[in-house]
This record gives structure tokens, sequence and C-alpha cells, in this order.
């Protein structure tokens, strides 16, 4: 596996929204302004997602999360978009499920640039890891989510299935909180991606409500695994 923060155990992954952050400053302020603090707790992946804004805007707000990032060892990732992630000097790009093929992708990107990929299913995750190309994967939605709040959870048997298939990292998705990471741990996931589990304790806490949400996480991973794991 290559180094880096794909390797660590276990992954932890802010998928931003500024449509979600009941901050002051709002907007794409209080979206960096929260970037910033996953950068000082350690998050692992920082997974830019904004799909309405302008492609302009994009890049620069890419652009300013890679300079929020630069020197540390969190890793600043686009979503399904390739050119800006380029431009912007990012460590990766996250695809979408119905996406350009990651093997197709990585013939075009520099030594070490990271790619994941969104599955739904222990089938589609194989075909993904057999196509090749891709670092990890994001499966889901594995609880009830307020991202997705018309679709049906896959549950967490699905997700012990889509673990059991592939021997890539594999993260999981969609209602995640503290609580139920012992479970998805348990069943073999290498991490967690997540908004509502950044944000919340940012709006009562700040960084110190973050950095005890991102060490909890941790120690769920640990009492899963075992000491030495």
């Amino acid at each position: 596996m290559r180094p880096g923060p794909v390797s660590r155990r276990p992954i932890l992954s802010l998928v931003t929204d500024r449509g979600r952050l009941a901050l002051s400053p709002a907007g794409s302020a209080g979206l960096l302004e929260l970037v910033a603090r996953a950068v000082a707790v350690g998050v692992d992946l920082v997974q830019v997602r904004e799909p309405d804004l302008p492609d302009a805007d994009m890049l620069a707000l890419v652009r300013r999360c890679v300079g929020l990032a630069d020197g540390s060892a969190t890793a600043i990732l686009v979503n399904d978009r390739l050119d800006i992630a380029l431009a912007a000097g990012a460590a990766g790009v996250h695809l979408r499920g119905g996406s350009v093929a990651a093997s197709a992708i990585r013939p075009h990107t520099p030594p070490g640039f990271l790619l994941g990929r969104s599955v739904h299913g222990a089938t589609e995750a194989l075909a993904v890891e057999t196509d090749g190309g891709v670092d990890y994967l994001t499966f889901g939605t594995v609880y009830r989510s307020r991202s997705k709040p018309g679709l049906a959870p896959q549950g967490a048997a699905r997700l012990a299935a889509a673990v059991r298939a592939v021997a890539l990292p594999v993260l999981a998705i969609g209602g995640i909180t503290v609580d139920n990471t012992g479970e998805v741990f348990g069943l073999g996931a290498a991490g967690v991606a997540a908004i509502d589990l950044f944000v919340e304790p940012k709006r009562l806490d700040g960084v110190d409500g973050l950095r005890r949400v991102v060490e909890a996480v941790r120690q769920s991973y640990a009492n899963s695994h075992g000491p030495g794991e």
C-alpha cells in the first residue's frame, strides 16, 4: 500500500458541505475555519465536496484548503474533479460511483496522487478493485443519514460483505456517529467518512470538541482491534 493517509488506521475523512455549517462566519469562510481545525486535530482526509460552486470559486476554495493543510499529515481531496484537483495542487480526487473509472484517470495523475471511489455493494467494490487505480473505497449509506434522508440505509451486513470482498481499505459513510464507530470498525472498516461527525462538535465547542471526537473515534478503533493492531 502506498504510504500516507490511507495507510494509517483508522482513516478519518471529513466531507465538506458548507450548507450544513450553522456557523459564524457562514459559507466558504466557515468551511475554511472547519478545515483548519480538522488539520489541527489530525483528520487524515478532507474531501472538498461543494457541487453548487462555480468552477472558479471551487478552484479558489480548494487552493485555500491546500494551503491550510500544507506541511501537515492531512490530505486535501476534491470530489470528482481531476482538473480542479491538479490545478490546485490537491492530494487526490474522490470519485462518485458513476464517475469515470480510476484506471482511466491514473495515467494522468502525479506520483502519490490519491484516488478514492464511492461504492454501494460488495460486487461493485470488487469490480472497482479489479479494474485498478484506486487507493481506497467509501461504502454507504451505512446508517440513515441526514445528507440523504430519502435513501434507505445499506446496513451493517452489507458493509461487512463489501469489506470481505476487497483488500482495499473501506471507509464507512452515512449516519456515522462516535457511538456506532465501534460496530463499523468491528466489521473491518478501515475508517469513516462523515459530515456531521465533524461539524457538530465545532458548533458546540470549537477545536477542543473536534479533538475529543477524533480521539474518541481513534479509541473506538483501538478497542475494536486490540493492542498492537
